[in-house]
């Protein structure tokens, strides 16, 4: 294992959306780590932006000698083999969102983690998101009084079923497969574990095969949780939507956040993510005083997911704790699973932890 300063070779597994918009580029932008490997089909891509890193199928990652953290950024139900695999090989794991497609698989990855010895995290890029840090400093700013209603929506407008496994029948597919584990992680790092789950889900456009509207309910004792996405909203189109996309209300006042965060925007655009632009958000939230009506524009944190891997780093580093750990990812699965049941069958459904994982919320 790296230790102190010695720079961690990383291996990424995929080099589709995620691992071309998202992993690499952050990879490259901290200090401390080296893109060494790429597992993937698209070797010609991967020269073109990453000339000095060694191409090789997918599956020879997970042990290469010249890797020392994998990163699992490929279809969801290949991200159990692949993260295990790399563990048993000795390597440190970082493993893309949804953590796995099981929640069994989940506990799996964690047993394998605890009995190597090697770290084990949920890439959940969200948390370091400028809408998502606002929401935080907005908790923690007491400036609402006491929370009673938490509600993020993730809408966008994607009227045309494409042809990509996401959108086909099958294991982790499908619309909440894909953004509820983002959101789900936000309610679970904001206000802990909720004590029941209801939802609904739907597939409304013409041809859709797989869900592509959700709407989840997160039950806590004196607080309620909304979580939202979907694919027919035209309003999240534009840079401000017409509705906010986050908003908390409380005892003193409410508070909005119309405007989203731009790092996946950029990172599309090919602006590197040490760039200074990187993650400047102009749109600030908006404080509503309930016993003035005033309203209060309040600006927005620097939305900066290079925090993320420089928390790998440590981890692996120093031995400090993994940002988002397999532990946190059986959580996230729970809820998910459990959204799922509630919506086959209609009714409250409980969160199905163990004894021991629900010691982790107390």
């Amino acid at each position: 294992m790296p230790q102190d300063t010695q720079t961690i070779r990383v291996g990424l597994i995929g080099y589709g959306f995620a691992g071309k918009s998202f992993h690499a580029p952050l990879i490259e932008a901290v200090p401390g780590l080296e893109l060494t490997v790429i597992g993937t089909s698209r070797r010609e891509a991967v020269l073109a932006d990453y000339p000095g890193v060694a191409v090789c199928p997918a599956e020879e990652v997970a042990t290469h000698q010249q890797v020392d953290l994998v990163v699992v950024a490929t279809p969801n139900d290949s991200h159990l083999p692949l993260a295990a695999a790399a563990m048993r090989a000795g390597k440190d794991v970082v493993v893309d969102k949804p953590f796995t497609v099981t929640l069994a698989e989940a506990r799996d990855l964690v047993q394998i983690s605890k009995e190597t010895g090697r770290l084990l995290s949920v890439f959940q890029n969200r948390r370091f998101y400028s809408e998502v840090l606002a929401t935080g400093e907005m908790l923690k700013s007491g400036m609402l009084g006491d929370i009673s209603h938490y509600e993020c929506h993730m809408d966008r407008f994607r009227p045309a079923v494409r042809q990509r496994w996401r959108e086909e029948p099958g294991p982790g597919s499908g619309l909440w497969f894909d953004l509820g584990p983002h959101l789900i992680d936000q309610a679970l790092h904001f206000f802990g574990m909720p004590e029941t789950v209801n939802a609904s889900f739907a597939t409304l456009r013409p041809g859709g095969q797989t869900d592509d509207w959700a709407h989840v309910q997160l039950n806590y004792p004196r607080l309620r949780v909304t979580l939202h996405a979907s694919l027919l909203v035209a309003w999240g189109v534009t840079a401000v939507s017409a509705a906010p996309r986050s908003a908390l209300h409380g005892t003193r006042g409410s508070w909005a956040k119309f405007g989203g965060d731009v790092q996946e925007a950029q990172s599309i655009a090919g602006i590197k993510p040490n760039a200074p632009e990187f993650g400047v958000d102009v749109e600030p939230g908006i404080f509503y005083d309930g016993a003035t009506g005033e309203k209060t524009e309040i600006p927005a944190p620097l939305g900066d997911q290079r925090l993320y891997y420089a928390g790998v780093r440590d981890a692996i580093r120093n031995g400090t704790p993994a940002p988002i750990d397999g532990e946190h990812g059986v959580a996230v699965m729970a809820v998910l699973e459990a959204s799922f049941a509630s919506g086959r069958e209609g009714r409250l459904i409980p969160i199905p932890l163990t004894p021991e994982e629900r010691r982790r919320w107390a």
